[in-house]
């Protein structure tokens, strides 16, 4: 590959304190150096990216994403979901195993590497399953799914409800040195609600989930985390009591890390009211104070990324009463302009958000992304925080369209994306689709 020289943008990277005007120097799929704009001025035999009035930062990983290959092909694809993962800025995705079959054996996690390799866009980075066909009876094969690939095992989608179960897995992991990503949902309790349980929930004739169902499951996974030793990852944390958990367990020293899910930031329960089915997700829209406990979840640091939780699905499955309705929306797409929404508004600051999409996440699976320190690899986003875009049944590369955010007007568009120093993204359209 031809270097690349990234010049005149404003590089952030909150992994090594960067907020300024600096030129990138990619070479051989590292980022090589960052100096003082002009400094690569002289270079010969590089191919030069104009980012003026650009912002310059990690490429975003994601550690929630639903790829639905093998078994729903018609929902996305590995390759599907990987574009429209670099179009969103993420250069680096973690898919759940709740494809079917699920990922609990090493098959199927090569199997979606090769796919990964061959749609040659993100990152894609398998995550196991906890118990065999995720059914929360038998442990799957760690070890062997940690060699062929998976950076962590989750049985998303569904909670681990056996706690000796759970002791078990954390255990085991804690030996492989990767964390447990948790679905909190007590059923008991939950009782196939499908929106949160509120005065809203009765007015509308919709059985309630009370946020108290995750809250339960995200004490009682703290609790096995502090017996064991072992690291959880609490997944889409949606209540302002479960920031207020995390927070008191990291402060007790407990391996603990979670995300935060952009609508569960910028839309409450009031949006369900219509009955529109792209607003019904897992866990289910809270109360606007339980959004006010989420923000001061990023404001203190106790959330450690904002992850989209994209799910695709079909219209079949969503052009049906709330209440049957499948859950879920898209997120590759849109998680990044509105993390920039977030900034702007004030709400976040600009080294805070690219920590919650870039060094965050990578922290907190141990992943080697995130940052744009010399040496690293060189997956890399040119972004223009204020051009305004329509996010529109067009602009989707994902083959599923379920989204609330349909028709909104989104700001901050990525310009150019590179994963290991290759250009994936150019001008705001895939290099793939260019060279067709």
């Amino acid at each position: 590959m031809q270097p690349v020289v990234i010049e005149g943008g404003h590089v952030i990277d909150a992994a090594t304190g960067l907020d300024g005007n600096f030129d990138v120097l990619v070479r051989h799929g590292l980022v090589e150096a960052i100096e003082a704009p002009g400094a690569f001025r002289s270079a010969g035999d590089v191919r030069r990216v104009d980012a003026s009035g650009k912002w310059v930062m990690p490429g975003c990983v994601d550690l929630h994403v639903h790829l639905r290959e093998p078994g729903e092909e018609w929902k996305e694809t590995v390759q599907t979901g990987a574009e429209a993962a670099v179009l969103g800025g993420y250069t680096a995705i973690c898919c759940m195993p709740n494809t079917k079959p699920a990922n609990d054996s090493a098959e199927i996690t090569r199997y979606i590497l090769e796919k990964a390799r061959a749609a040659g866009a993100a990152r894609v980075l398998p995550i196991g399953a906890v118990s065999m066909e995720r059914k929360g009876k038998n442990l799957a094969p760690y070890s062997e799914l940690a060699k062929a690939g998976c950076v962590a095992f989750s049985d998303d989608g569904d909670p681990v409800a056996d706690a000796g179960l759970m002791r078990r897995a954390l255990e085991w992991c804690l030996m492989l040195g990767l964390p447990i990503a948790c679905h909190e949902e007590d059923r008991n309790l939950s009782c196939g609600g499908c929106m949160n349980e509120s005065p809203l929930s009765l007015r509308m004739g919709l059985k309630g989930f009370p946020g108290v169902a995750e809250d339960v499951m995200i004490a009682r996974d703290i609790e096995l985390a502090r017996f064991t030793k072992g690291k959880v990852h609490i997944c889409h944390v949606s209540t302002a009591r479960g920031v207020d958990l995390i927070r008191r367990a990291k402060n007790d020293g407990i391996e603990i890390t979670c995300e935060v899910a952009p609508h569960h930031l910028l839309l409450n329960e009031e949006s369900v009211v219509g009955y529109d089915t792209n607003c019904k997700m897992m866990p289910p829209l809270k109360a606007s104070e339980d959004v006010k406990g989420l923000f001061a979840g990023l404001a203190d640091g106790t959330i450690d990324a904002i992850a989209s939780d994209h799910a695709p699905h079909d219209r079949d499955s969503k052009q049906v009463e709330f209440s049957r309705a499948t859950v879920g929306i898209l997120g590759l797409q849109t998680s990044l302009p509105l993390a920039v929404e977030m900034c702007l508004a004030g709400a976040i600051s600009r080294t805070r958000m690219v920590d919650l999409l870039c060094s965050g996440p990578a922290r907190a699976f141990g992943l080697p992304y995130g940052t744009l320190r010399p040496g690293s690899a060189a997956d890399v986003v040119v972004l223009d925080p204020r051009r305004e875009w329509l996010f529109s049944e067009e602009s989707i590369r994902s083959k599923s369209k379920n989204s609330p955010f349909l028709g909104r007007k989104l700001v901050g568009a990525t310009q150019h994306v590179f994963v290991g120093g290759k250009q994936v993204v150019a001008d705001g359209g895939l290099v793939a689709d260019l060279l067709k």
